[in-house]
């Protein structure tokens, strides 16, 4: 049985966006969560590729926006919330 797991990457966002890309190995569902800016590094845009590659939602929250109705649905639908 498929799960949903949501990834929010909020403090160490590479690591949280490295972890969202191997969930993906588990042929489960994976979302993720980007709470403030994504510094435009080199290991932040390999991992952004190997989730679009893996066709992972990625969305994007301003920091005012972390309790934003949208990712509180996202929250509640999943089945394990992972906040790096």
């Amino acid at each position: 049985m498929k799960k949903n797991l949501l990834v929010i990457a909020r403090r160490d966002k590479a690591e949280a966006l490295r972890m969202a890309a191997g969930l993906t190995l588990l042929d489960d569902v994976v979302q993720v969560a980007v709470i403030g800016e994504l510094e435009d590094t080199p290991a932040i845009r390999e991992q952004l590729e190997l989730l679009e590659f893996a066709e992972v939602s990625v969305q994007r929250y301003d920091e005012r926006e972390a309790t934003a109705p949208a990712l509180a649905r996202d929250m509640i639908g999943a089945d394990a919330v992972y906040v790096v």
